[in-house]
């Protein structure tokens, strides 16, 4: 139990809140140690041009591109890719000049998960985010990746959390954030520090480019095109003018595994019908034929970076992977992540924005890592390279087939027979070779700009440190 004694000045300072959770908290400490800044303190509102959250509009969820505007939730500002978020109506969405995004803003989660920072970069800016994220407008005074490095370590996200408030939901609010202190730190190590920032955030663009570009290639050369709504069938909200999916079945048509109309559409045989006769199989393509997954192992909690990080499926998809570390007691190496490997999240749900079926490509960040059970695994064998693979069953292709193999009510895991007949088509080698030279490239420039923010970060809180 905690236990303090506190000065009415106290009370007055904290807005006249009277409750333990804010002043036994570790802000407390932490206000301490930064009051012992031998740099000017300024407040986050004097190093901004404005600090903001966006109102709240009437949201009418679209489908087709074409008609909606990229929209970000809290935790979509945390995502390696922007891309696969929800969108809104362009006709019914109002105020969206006030909720676009624009680059180089700091964007601060504000209810829900709380205090978890992004810096906007190019892929940010122009799509639109919620009111559950604060929006800061560095003003120059201090640099913007500085202010960013000082609210992604652990003084600023102690800081930034002090402030909730809320009984189920946990929320902070503009004016608290604008009240929060920050050392006005030497030229030169903020010079430092934005570098450094700034630098990731243009790897994170490149990175994101060489994949768009890799998915163009691998269409064009296997000669598709992209997919559009009408092209296949989801579970969500539907445009009134969408045709229905009625389609009829022959028994002897259904085989042993499944009759459910979502696995046997007949929008789903086109797309199949679509792709190139020179086609293999997963099954084909990957070692020993068959897919993998992780065994259980004691979950023995220790320090951070002490032990082997357990990743799990919703901590995966986030810029900078931060699973929990336990012991390696009990864990066998062979579970742990192989560089190259092509994983699935394989248990969710069928919302159109979830990550149930996405495919992910084990880099830097994650090789030597523990994932949890809630993947499918597999290594590609010398049939196709690794980044092909992961090339197109991240496609809108290969997720809308790998989404069609489901089954299961609430919870939905996809049928291993029906995952590993899916089609991969088969391109000149040297297409292919290509192909996985540019997943490979802007995976690397992910881990190295996760790698040039963690060290910026570093920085930061080293600094602080010698103050004690």
């Amino acid at each position: 139990m905690k236990a303090s004694k506190i000065q009415l000045t106290s009370i007055e300072d904290a807005s006249r809140r009277f409750d333990p959770s804010y002043h036994l908290s570790d802000a407390i400490v932490v206000k301490k140690t930064i009051a012992k800044s031998p740099y000017p303190l300024l407040k986050l509102k004097e190093v901004s041009s404005g600090i903001f959250n966006g109102g709240r509009y009437k949201r009418v969820y679209v489908s087709n591109p074409k008609h909606g505007y990229k929209f970000l939730s809290s935790s979509d500002i945390l995502a390696a890719d922007l891309e696969s978020v929800k969108m809104v109506s362009k006709r019914y969405m109002g105020g969206v000049k006030e909720l676009a995004l624009e680059k180089g803003w700091i964007l601060i989660t504000r209810s829900g998960t709380i205090g978890k920072t992004a810096f906007a970069n190019a892929k940010h800016a122009q799509k639109l985010a919620s009111e559950d994220v604060i929006r800061l407008k560095p003003n120059n005074i201090l640099r913007a990746g500085a202010i960013y490095a000082y609210l992604a370590s652990k003084y600023g996200y102690i800081l930034l959390t002090q402030g909730t408030f809320g009984a189920v939901i946990q929320h902070i609010e503009c004016p608290f954030v604008g009240e929060i202190p920050i050392p006005n730190f030497p030229k030169t190590l903020q010079e430092s520090i934005d570098l450094l920032i700034q630098e990731s955030a243009r790897l994170r663009e490149s990175a994101a480019d060489e994949l768009e570009a890799a998915d163009k290639l691998l269409k064009k050369k296997a000669g598709l095109r992209s997919l559009t709504p009408e092209d296949y069938d989801y579970f969500g909200q539907h445009s009134a003018t969408r045709k229905p999916s009625c389609f009829t079945r022959k028994v002897s048509e259904f085989g042993s595994i499944t009759f459910n109309a979502f696995n046997n559409s007949e929008r789903i045989k086109a797309i199949i019908s679509s792709i190139p006769e020179s086609h293999l199989t997963i099954k084909d393509v990957i070692e020993n034929g068959e897919t993998f997954s992780s065994t259980g192992a004691p979950s023995i909690e220790v320090k951070p970076h002490c032990g082997i990080m357990l990743i799990n499926q919703k901590d995966i998809f986030d810029t900078i992977v931060t699973g929990k570390y336990i012991s390696r007691r009990g864990v066998k190496t062979d579970n742990l992540v192989k560089y190259g490997e092509v994983l699935i999240a394989s248990d969710g749900t069928l919302g159109e924005n979830e990550t149930f079926c996405r495919a992910i490509y084990a880099n830097e960040d994650l090789e030597g890592a523990f994932i949890s059970s809630h993947f499918i695994r597999m290594k590609s064998n010398d049939k196709v390279p690794a980044g092909y693979l992961y090339c197109w069953l991240n496609s809108d292709y290969g997720f809308r087939l790998i989404r069609r193999t489901q089954a299961g009510t609430k919870i939905c895991h996809p049928i291993n027979r029906m995952f590993l007949d899916i089609p991969v088509p088969i391109l000149a080698k040297e297409d292919m070779n290509k192909i996985d030279r540019m997943v490979r490239n802007a995976h690397t420039k992910r881990h190295l700009a996760n790698e040039k923010e963690l060290k910026a970060i570093a920085m930061v809180e080293a600094e602080i440190e010698k103050w004690n």
